[in-house]
């Protein structure tokens, strides 16, 4: 397949999605299980107005405040209030909407795209992901390994 093939003779068609207002903890929960990194988000229009991606619900759980433990005397002391921050955050972060730790203006290519032109616009600004844009909206989404794949079989 050459690098000037269209992306859409490469890319996934069956794409997971989320809505702005979708729950993280959910949203969460369902990259895991599926074992993906990232999923377009979209509006009920059909517009793709974010990336959701592991590393942005792993961002939004590293600004939790952790409690406090002081060790006296070969004894663990947790403060309370430290422990109510802690909880009060963890409620708050998983009670998040998609919408707020998304990725706005997310960097979208079009189906009749080239194979080359994704993997420039991934290098240019670092992201391991395109959502494909077609006539009716969203009708893909390609990765990194989809363009390794397609220009191993290329050089193959």
């Amino acid at each position: 397949m050459s690098r000037q093939s269209p992306v859409s003779e490469v890319m996934t068609t069956e794409v997971l999605t989320f809505a702005p207002d979708d729950n993280v903890g959910d949203a969460m929960q369902i990259l895991v299980e599926r074992g993906i990194d990232g999923a377009p988000v979209v509006t009920s229009a059909g517009e793709v107005v974010g990336m959701l991606s592991t590393g942005d619900l792993i961002v939004q759980e590293s600004r939790l405040h952790f409690p406090t433990v002081i060790s006296l005397l070969g004894a663990t002391l947790e403060l309370p209030s430290s422990k109510r921050q802690f909880d009060e955050d963890l409620r708050r972060t998983l009670g998040s909407t998609v919408g707020q730790v998304m990725h706005s203006d997310p960097i979208t290519i079009g189906a009749d795209d080239t194979v080359e032109e994704a993997a420039t616009l991934m290098h240019e600004h670092d992201i391991s992901r395109l959502p494909v844009l077609g006539d009716a909206g969203l009708v893909g989404i390609v990765a990194r390994v989809d363009i390794l794949r397609s220009i191993i079989r290329d050089d193959g």
